[in-house]
């Protein structure tokens, strides 16, 4: 079980989509505290929380902490499955950020995937 700092850096939600790409791909287990802890709306966002949900049905993991606002989560990573697969923001949170988290996990299944993301498509910054 790894453990990381989410308040490190620049201590925004980068750090938590490179963790849950990571701990799928290689199946190594985490547990990230102080998400988002530098941000003037810490923790998970909507966009953060859909991150969350999307990589755990891929991969059927188990999580704890995947609530909005939460400033800890757990994720312990199954296999990752090609599938279809679709996932709704709720708001106008970055769908690229939230592909960004399950496209490589899902390109090492070496199988076909179909992914449909809603929520905001050209957010700056």
């Amino acid at each position: 079980m790894i453990i990381i700092d989410g308040s490190q850096g620049e201590g925004g939600g980068q750090i938590l989509r490179s963790a849950l790409t990571l701990s799928m791909a290689t199946g190594v287990p985490f547990i990230i505290d102080k998400i988002r802890a530098n941000r003037d709306k810490p923790g998970l966002m909507r966009q953060h929380a859909t991150a969350v949900k999307a990589a755990a049905e891929i991969s059927g993991a188990r999580v704890e902490g995947a609530e909005v606002g939460s400033s800890r989560l757990t994720f312990t990573p199954g296999a990752v499955k090609a599938g279809d697969y679709a996932f709704n923001i709720g708001s106008a949170g970055s769908t690229t950020l939230v592909l960004q988290t399950i496209l490589l996990p899902l390109a090492l299944t070496g199988t076909s995937s179909r992914v449909t993301l809603q929520g905001g498509t050209h957010n700056i910054g």
